[in-house]
């Protein structure tokens, strides 16, 4: 059992962590000894804040895309920008519905600060997830490469950081999965519209 001290000095015990606490204190732990795990994990939630960091990557293709003159990868590049920011967006709407708060347990260790104090779902999971998906369609890579080296890392440092429950990186993730989906069916829409 853990404990703490009050305000006089005296230890009080805490009772045993359960659930998704006792999961985020295990990663902590794993984690403890190793600062270049905690400064990766830090330099990820700088760029995946409010999506910025994908946003540039989008731009960037988009500007290459335009450049060369191709307008399908013009607007699959915009694609990938609209939808990390339409993910990002649903996800800061449904925190606001559902208003669960972030970790909180004095034995959690938090790493970064954080816009706000609602956890569910995790923002950077939810753009994180649509802009792998959008930016490896959009760079023309076999489907699950880029999500499969962007989403893992990124779920993970919000649970080394301990600013969210397991469950909001995955509700994260599969909202931003759909968010992706809708982007994708709107453009073969468009595409298909526009070889009538």
């Amino acid at each position: 059992m853990s404990s703490e001290s009050t305000e006089t000095g005296a230890p009080v015990a805490l009772p045993p962590a359960r659930g998704e606490v006792a999961a985020l204190l295990a990663i902590q732990r794993a984690v403890a000894d190793k600062p270049e795990i905690l400064s990766a994990a830090r330099g990820l939630s700088h760029f995946g804040e409010h999506s910025l960091g994908w946003l540039a990557i989008a731009g960037a293709g988009a500007l290459d895309a335009g450049r060369r003159g191709d307008t399908a990868a013009l607007r699959r590049w915009a694609g990938a920008g609209v939808g990390a920011f339409g993910a990002h967006a649903a996800s800061v709407i449904i925190k606001r519905v559902v208003r669960r708060k972030r970790p909180h347990d004095s034995r959690i260790r938090i790493g970064v600060s954080t816009p706000s104090k609602l956890s569910f779902p995790s923002s950077h999971a939810t753009s994180t997830t649509a802009a792998a998906i959008l930016i490896g369609r959009a760079a023309s890579l076999p489907a699950p490469v880029v999500p499969a080296l962007l989403v893992p890392p990124m779920l993970a440092s919000r649970l080394v950081l301990g600013v969210h429950y397991p469950t909001d990186v995955l509700a994260g993730a599969a909202i931003g999965a759909a968010s992706a989906a809708a982007v994708i069916a709107g453009d073969t829409l468009f595409a298909d519209d526009a070889r009538r």
